[in-house]
């Protein structure tokens, strides 16, 4: 039975690495149309929950927003700071929305990590961070972005 589970979290990942690829490589195409700089963190011990806050910056006006989610498999806790461009933002409301992986993140050395994230309305985030603590993350995740009123 833990074979089968192997087999179908290895196969819904290479569907989201191979789904993901097309996302990034489309975003790269174009020019990122805003940015954002994010604050927060996350704990865990089996279910996981992610809080933040941040600001987009979009046709030089200055947009914040709250970030929080849910997660499972996941262990650890940790502070999380980053920055990122935003891809196919055609007004601010389509900022908000759930996102989830566009594409292959990466662990950098001394804690860094790069992802792609992808929302309902096309809008993509590729995201920078830096994060201090101990976080492991088997399963793929999503996140709500709200713009603050």
């Amino acid at each position: 039975m833990r074979n089968k589970a192997l087999k179908y979290y290895l196969a819904a990942a290479a569907v989201t690495v191979t789904l993901g690829a097309a996302s990034m490589a489309s975003a790269q195409d174009a020019a990122a149309n805003g940015t954002l700089t994010f604050s927060g963190g996350s704990a865990a011990a089996g279910v996981g929950y992610t809080w933040g806050h941040g600001v987009l910056t979009y046709n030089n006006q200055e947009y914040p927003f709250t970030v929080e989610g849910l997660s499972v498999v996941d262990v650890g806790v940790a502070s999380i700071e980053g920055a990122g461009e935003v891809f196919n933002l055609k007004s601010p409301a389509a900022f908000s929305g759930n996102y989830v992986s566009a594409g292959v993140g990466a662990t950098l050395a001394g804690g860094g990590s790069v992802a792609a994230l992808e929302n309902q309305n096309g809008v993509i985030i590729h995201f920078h961070s830096t994060t201090e603590g101990l976080k492991l993350n088997l399963s793929p995740s999503g996140v709500s972005v709200r713009l603050k009123r």
